[in-house]
């Protein structure tokens, strides 16, 4: 198993003005650093833990050997509802909040995760501390619209669990000391100890205009079209949801197009003459990205996140403006009052009048 990063789905691959760091927040043995804004990682460090797998928004981050979506279905197929690291999955923390939500509505019997057990991350609490968070936010949103929840205890396995895997031991047998058996071995770990690193070129950068939806939302929504509409709803503080939102435009904006232009997923978008800012809380996965580009502010989150969008939901205008032709280049452009001419326009003229005034000065 090997840790696999696709930047064209990371945010700060589209944008050096993301300040999405989870990643590098949750690795247990730090071995994800920036470079040249983008997530880079050293493969021999690394001990397969999924933690990065798990908090990564748009999923750029994944396991070789391991598929979310897969884990989701075999479980279900299979019945099994307790669950523990390294048995059925690399560690615990693999699961997003999202995936608990599914897997709890998904299995007839409460599902029972063996958090405490979890020794992943060596010296680290890194994963133990986000697993029962994780838990600990899927309750309480579950909570506000069905009666399952998750249980944390001790999984009794029939069999011997796999062999803890020690950071010490893991970093000994990927060392060039211990791959020294082959040609190929011995570049695969040369390679290993190397910090791998990533660049955009221009195959990557189409790849970054196409929008996604991560597979973890997918399987959410399609759990959540199976459950029972309610005729009213909880609404739950902002701060309490941590993997979609609400939001609202307040007057500061400008209509500079870049928020829905580089949301990942497409839940900010627009019509074809850019005159409204359309936002579905569903496909909002609060990477945060709208926000951090936003020169004025003016993208902001709703205090509340309404339950009622995860059964009925609707794409809300955010903001409408006024377009118009410019008189003088005959673009489109958001006319906010006075003389019917583009911002560029109306640049070049001040910047022509400008240069006429000197050349008069001179010639006095």
């Amino acid at each position: 198993m090997s840790l696999i990063f696709d930047p064209s789905s990371c945010v700060r691959a589209t944008s050096r003005l993301s300040e999405c760091s989870k990643c590098i927040d949750i690795c247990p043995v730090s071995t994800i650093e920036f470079v040249e804004n983008i997530p880079a990682f050293t493969p021999s460090a690394c001990i397969e833990c999924g933690g990065c797998v798990g908090v990564c928004p748009t999923e750029s981050f994944s396991l070789s050997d391991f598929s979310s979506v897969n884990f989701f279905f075999n479980a279900l197929e299979q019945g099994i509802h307790t669950f523990s690291c390294k048995t059925e999955l690399p560690c615990l923390s693999v699961l997003s909040v999202e995936h608990l939500i599914a897997l709890a509505l998904g299995s007839d019997e409460p599902m029972l995760l063996d958090a405490e057990a979890c020794s992943c991350g060596g010296e680290s609490t890194k994963l133990k501390d986000k697993i029962f968070a994780n838990i600990e936010e899927a309750n309480f949103v579950l909570s506000s619209f069905s009666p399952k929840e998750i249980l944390i205890g001790t999984v009794q396995a029939d069999e011997p669990l796999k062999e803890e895997r020690e950071v010490a031991d893991r970093r000994s047998f990927l060392s060039l000391k211990g791959a020294v058996k082959s040609k190929q071995s011995f570049d695969e770990a040369v390679e290993a100890d190397e910090l791998k690193a990533f660049e955009l070129d221009v195959d990557m950068i189409e790849k970054i205009k196409d929008k996604k939806i991560p597979d973890k939302r997918k399987l959410l929504f399609s759990l959540l079209k199976r459950e029972e509409k309610k005729e009213s709803y909880e609404v739950l503080a902002e701060e309490d949801i941590g993997f979609t939102s609400q939001k609202f435009v307040d007057e500061s904006c400008t209509n500079c197009q870049i928020c829905y232009r580089i949301c990942p997923t497409g839940a900010l978008s627009s019509d074809a003459k850019f005159s409204v800012i359309n936002f579905d809380a569903m496909m909002c996965v609060k990477c945060h990205l709208c926000h951090d580009v936003c020169e004025p502010n003016a993208i902001q989150l709703q205090a509340g996140f309404e339950i009622k969008e995860f059964f009925e939901p609707r794409q809300r205008t955010l903001a409408k403006f006024d377009i118009k032709r410019c008189h003088s280049c005959g673009n489109y452009f958001t006319y906010t009052g006075g003389e019917q001419e583009c911002f560029r326009c109306k640049i070049e003229e001040e910047e022509a009048m400008e240069l006429h005034s000197n050349a008069k000065k001179m010639n006095l």
